[in-house]
């Protein structure tokens, strides 16, 4: 088929400029074989003359296919229809069938999992717009310039009086680091404190994503396994490298709940400070303590500057806002200012002043509060409805603490079916055994109540029930 046979369809009313169209029509033309290659297209005055176009428009859209290499122009000679090697025509008339796109869209009951999320339908919207205006009108530079790397310097300040009061930290600010998300602290962490073939002790069960970071870093893994005192501490060398990092969450195991011991606390400090190691204490939920008062961190207790606090803004406020925070010894500010030089800062800057507006404000405290109260109700109501509708199939250790609960199952019921088949129904639980990386896996599920309210419990309890039943064949 040459040029001057193809009808072109223009409409001048149409969404798009004219010249994207006709270079839209021309290109799906020539990837249809319909313009053969070395074919001249005409001169750009005689085609605006023909198609009624002001000939601007029609060197626009042949620049255009210039630039996306399906035409080339030769001096004094006019364009020509590239080769386009290694793209097969399509069959003439065929078209690709459409293919159905699932609705990623919450339909439903609202699952029972994603154990430690938030409830985002509690998040305390005026009093944060109101910090957002705040924070926007008096310190409008403070959301696009940061005097440090590691943050802004009032959110650093105000994360050190929150520490000191919550957590028993005696901090200075600059021992903040501001980061996007634990993930992001957690691996800070790794890039600042260890190299490629180094050994980092982990828990078994724990927290998947630390686990793949690990892995993708190049280092090898010691499984830590967790029992009535929390995570084992890392074992003699043997010959082989020593493990030169272990990450243990103290004061909530995740995901088995429990705390550490101040004994065993001692103890990893004790290893820390004679095997030249490190400690990562990731305190992902310590404010959900639902009798008495948190438990003071493990970084607290130490006097030899090893152990490096990782918290986060995610459970206790938004997962949304992508803010979290380590603490590090003041000895190793450099080491990990030149890893922020080396691999960038990736906080965002634009929330963390209002977010010290917040905090100073009092605001976060009255959030902190609130969100304990609603979500110590709808623990109680969980395991009441577990008593109730599991007792013959799951048994659960109350902590008293935490943002999810785990069920363990026995031996002969398998938690990833059962899983798989309450998400059918519309009653999510997350399978323990998933969580276990080093062997051992037990049978459990985990139950998040913190997102669900009262009927939306019930509902899932009542459901997960029957799958239960099912599996177990009553």
């Amino acid at each position: 088929m040459n040029f001057a046979s193809i009808a072109f369809e223009l409409r001048r009313d149409g969404p798009q400029p004219l010249f994207v169209q006709l270079c839209d029509q021309i290109r799906a033309r020539i990837v249809d074989g319909e313009l053969a290659t070395q074919l001249r297209l005409p001169a750009s005055r005689s085609l605006a003359a023909e198609l009624a176009l002001s000939r601007s428009t029609v060197v626009t859209a042949y620049d255009q296919l210039v630039a996306e290499g399906y035409i080339e122009g030769r001096r004094g000679s006019g364009y020509y229809v590239r080769e386009l090697a290694g793209i097969d025509p399509p069959q003439r008339n065929s078209r690709p069938r459409a293919q159905q796109i699932p609705d990623l869209a919450v339909t439903g009951a609202m699952p029972l999992t994603h154990p430690g999320y938030p409830d985002n339908r509690l998040f305390p919207c005026r009093q944060w717009a109101r910090s957002l205006a705040r924070s926007a009108r008096l310190a409008p530079r403070a959301m696009i310039v940061s005097d440090s790397p590691f943050g802004d310097a009032h959110l650093r300040k105000s994360i050190a009086s929150y520490l000191a009061d919550w957590r028993g930290l005696d901090i200075r600010p600059q021992q903040v680091m501001v980061t996007a998300g634990s993930v992001d602290a957690l691996e800070t962490c790794i890039r600042t404190l260890t190299a490629p073939g180094d050994v980092v002790g982990l828990e078994n069960p724990g927290y998947r994503p630390l686990r793949n970071l690990v892995t993708s870093q190049g280092m090898d893994i010691e499984w830590l396994g967790v029992g009535a005192n929390g995570a084992e501490l890392p074992r003699a060398a043997d010959g082989k490298n020593p493990t030169r990092l272990a990450v243990v969450t103290p004061s909530q195991q995740f995901p088995l709940g429990g705390a550490m011991p101040v004994s065993r606390r001692r103890e990893y400090q004790q290893w820390a400070n004679a095997n030249d190691a490190w400690i990562i204490e990731d305190d992902y939920d310590s404010e959900f303590r639902y009798a008495g008062r948190p438990i003071p961190a493990l970084a607290s207790l130490d006097d030899c500057a090893r152990t490096i606090y990782v918290g986060t803004f995610s459970k206790v406020f938004s997962v949304s806002l992508r803010l979290a925070y380590l603490i590090m010894p003041p000895g190793l500010i450099p080491r990990f200012r030149q890893t922020l030089s080396r691999f960038g800062v990736k906080a965002a800057l634009p929330c963390q002043r209002a977010l010290a507006d917040f905090i100073d404000g009092g605001e976060f405290y009255r959030h902190i509060r609130r969100m304990r109260r609603i979500y110590a109700d709808r623990r109680r109501l969980l395991l009441e409805l577990v008593q109730q509708h599991l007792s013959r199939y799951a048994s659960f250790t109350d902590h008293q603490a935490g943002m999810q609960l785990v069920l363990r199952l026995a031996p002969t019921l398998d938690d990833q079916r059962i899983a798989a088949q309450a998400q059918a129904v519309g009653a999510q639980v997350a399978p323990l055994s998933a969580y276990y990386g080093g062997g051992g896996a037990q049978q459990g599920l985990l139950l998040g109540f913190c997102p669900f309210d009262e009927t939306e419990i019930r509902r899932n309890v009542e459901r997960l029930a029957e799958v239960i039943a099912a599996q177990a064949g009553d």
